[in-house]
């Protein structure tokens, strides 16, 4: 298949990632190479040559003196990302039908979106985050013109209220994610933000008295100057934004992962990537975390419950790490979502040519 892939226009898709959405689009876009597909990014600038990708145009807008002036003006960043989108929609309006049998939408912006009934090729958009207002506005409004996959149920279910979505969980490559020995640190890790509870994972950390290793982006400079740099020395150890490989060895070599968010995870992919290494995951009880943990593989405390949370480390510690493997390899690998991906577009390409 001749397959366009949307992607966000905010962070480059090369590593280290920035989120579990750049780490998803690319391991997604490589196994559909592999497996024969032409593939097409549109993506921001700097991403990985090897996607096949093309820039999109995310600084070349700006605005008149004169729209600068309007008290209603949006935020240049917006501005940015509407242009971009804007100008590439137009052009898939235009070109799309003989380019592309299918387009899969990964970018968290409403253009895409509403706008995509104008392609007259099968339309797919991956919904990676819970229902915000300009997302959910472009998909009431044109939610019969394309298919919708969640990655998770619980993504599924928050989006019910405005459009009928296909559950395909995200995967992880438990062919290069291999299992490590374990024994070491306890280990946290992705975007240094509030939302994300590295202070919880910290503090529960401290409860059961067990070293903690940190890696990730800082995101947020004052949250993290005024509620981790204090808490850094001893046994709490931040390691700074590491490349894939050497995140893997990390996770291989934890004795259990911590995800802590304050927020409802659309999936999880930190806990994911830690059950293929082999790492039992000590995680809050929120989002799709559930459905990614079962006994054998970790352990849930109640929700911002940090004396819970020390004593579900603690527990998922002690489990045997078969477990952890092989719930990744029934339940998170990547050659069982790509399977799925790929069933999903060709079904569509086949229905397609034969109403042409």
């Amino acid at each position: 298949m001749r397959i366009c892939v949307i992607g966000p226009s905010r962070f480059p898709i090369s590593e280290p990632f920035a989120g579990g959405l750049e780490s998803h689009t690319h391991a997604l876009i490589l196994a559909l190479k592999r497996r024969g597909h032409q593939v097409t990014l549109f993506a921001a600038p700097g991403s990985d040559p090897a996607l096949g990708v093309e820039h999109l145009a995310v600084e070349s807008f700006t605005m008149s003196e004169t729209a600068r002036q309007d008290v209603g003006a949006m935020p240049v960043e917006w501005m940015h990302e509407h242009h971009a989108y804007l100008a590439l929609m137009l052009d898939l309006a235009q070109t799309a039908t003989a380019r592309f049998d299918a387009v899969l939408n990964v970018s968290i912006h409403h253009l895409p979106v509403a706008m995509s009934g104008l392609l007259g090729v099968p339309f797919f958009t991956t919904l990676h985050t819970p229902p915000v207002g300009w997302i959910e506005s472009a998909v009431r409004i044109s939610g019969s013109t394309g298919t919708f996959i969640a990655v998770s149920s619980h993504m599924r279910d928050a989006w019910a209220d405005s459009v009928e979505s296909t559950v395909i969980l995200n995967g992880v490559d438990t062919d290069r994610l291999l299992p490590g020995p374990g024994g070491g640190a306890a280990f946290w890790s992705g975007r240094i933000v509030p939302e994300k509870g590295l202070d919880l994972a910290i503090a529960a950390a401290e409860l059961a008295q067990v070293d903690l290793d940190i890696a990730g982006p800082i995101f947020d400079p004052e949250y993290f100057e005024r509620s981790i740099r204090p808490r850094l020395g001893g046994r709490i150890r931040y390691l700074g934004h590491l490349e894939q490989a050497t995140l893997f060895e990390h996770l291989g070599r934890a004795s259990v992962t911590l995800v802590t968010p304050r927020w409802d995870e659309p999936y999880g992919l930190v806990a994911a990537e830690s059950l293929a290494a082999g790492t039992p995951v000590a995680a809050f009880d929120r989002g799709a975390l559930p459905q990614i943990i079962d006994e054998r593989s970790g352990r849930l405390a109640a929700r911002d419950d940090v004396p819970a949370l020390a004593a579900a480390l603690l527990e998922a510690a002690r489990l045997p790490r078969e477990g952890a493997r092989e719930r990744a390899v029934a339940f998170c690998s990547l050659e069982r979502m790509v399977d799925e991906y790929e069933a999903l577009l060709g079904g569509a390409q086949s229905e397609r040519q034969e109403a042409a």
